[in-house]
Order: structure tokens, then C-alpha cells, then sequence
């Protein structure tokens, strides 16, 4: 299933605290599971600015309400047009992405067996102009495909980094998940391509 997430926020929810607006929705498939984040951004005649996270304003994520989302580390990655990482993810951590740099084709997949919507998964159109930001919680996969020349991808993690061992890989185009993809032939790693294994 899929649902390709608009840059269109008119009619979403705002989230106000200190004077600080946020826009904001929940995804279609996941609902408050995973929340779309629409940072505001500040333009003038040397640039732009955007806040990309606020300790008072993301806790209202928390499904909670309690401030249990504490980030511990923060990664980036680089990748030329055409590369394709993932699907990954544990049992353990929440992740908040955006793409900083360039254009992404980002598909989320729930992991979580006793879940209604388990292995449904859900698209988004990330990039440096309409700044989205996703939160991922816990059990979910995460993939990325690099539409520009070159992108850089952001992400922020509620636990340090174990290694690849801790962690899940689906294959991209495993059948039980059944993912559009814009692409036949990405650019692969070792770990996504021969040694990722279909469910």
C-alpha cells in the first residue's frame, strides 16, 4: 500500500508552544504511529533557516506524553543518484529523518508481527525544499532511494549505534512487502543486495 505525502500542510494540525508553530500530521496508513513533521522555514535575502529539532516542541510526539524520546545520536549519510539503502531497522530505537541536501524517494514498513498493519508500507517525497521530517518509531524499517545528483540524509536516534547485527534488513523488493519503487536496478550495498534475504 501506498500513500505519497504531499508538501501540501494547509489543512493540518499546529502544535504551539512558546510561540513556536509547528505543522504537523499523522501518517494515513500508521496513524499516530508515525508523524509527518513540517518545520517552519524562515526565508530572507541571504538565505533561509529552519529549526530541525526542539527539545519542548517533539516531545508532544512522544505517544506517551512523557518525554521518553531521548535522542542519543546523530548520523548523516551521503549517496549519489540512484542508490538505494535499506530497508533497516531494530526493536529499540525511534529515528526522526529528513534529507538536508537533494531529493529522496523514502518508504517506511512496519516490522512488527502482532501489528494490524504489518508489512504495509507507506512513501514520502523528501528533499531540500519542503524540509519533511518523519518520525520512525521502534520496529519499523526505513529506505531510501537518491533522486538528485547527489543527497544527504539526516537522521537522529534514540539509541547509540550497536552495528548491523542488532539490527533488521528486508530487501527492498521483498514480494511480501511489495514496494513501489521508482528504479529496477539501484545501487546496492553488500548488505541490502546478496546478503539481505526475503521474508
Amino acid at each position: 500500500m501506498c500513500v505519497i505525502q504531499l508538501e501540501n500542510f494547509t489543512q493540518d494540525l499546529i502544535y504551539r508552544q512558546n510561540n513556536i508553530k509547528m505543522k504537523y500530521k499523522y501518517s494515513k496508513i500508521f496513524g499516530k504511529d508515525v508523524a509527518i513533521i513540517q518545520p517552519d522555514i524562515f526565508y530572507d535575502f541571504r538565505g533561509e533557516y529552519i529549526e530541525t529539532w526542539n527539545i519542548e516542541n517533539y516531545q508532544f510526539f512522544d505517544p506517551k506524553g512523557n518525554n521518553k524520546i531521548t535522542f542519543k545520536q546523530d548520523d548523516i549519510s551521503t549517496s549519489v543518484k540512484h542508490t538505494l539503502r535499506g530497508f533497516h531497522g531494530d526493536d529499540n530505537t525511534w529515528k526522526l529523518i529528513q534529507c538536508v541536501y537533494g531529493s529522496l524517494y523514502q518508504v517506511i514498513v512496519d516490522n512488527r508481527p502482532e501489528s494490524d498493519t504489518y508489512l504495509k508500507w507507506e512513501a514520502f517525497a523528501l528533499n531540500d525544499k519542503n524540509r519533511t521530517q518523519i518520525l520512525i518509531p521502534p520496529k519499523f524499517g526505513n529506505a531510501h532511494l537518491v533522486l538528485s545528483d547527489t543527497a544527504v540524509f539526516s537522521y537522529k536516534q534514540s539509541t547509540l549505534y550497536e552495528g548491523q547485527g542488532k539490527q533488521f534488513t528486508i530487501k527492498w523488493d521483498d514480494p511480501k512487502v511489495g514496494a513501489y519503487w521508482p528504479i529496477s536496478n539501484p545501487i546496492l550495498s553488500e548488505r541490502d543486495n546478496t546478503k539481505a534475504k526475503y521474508l
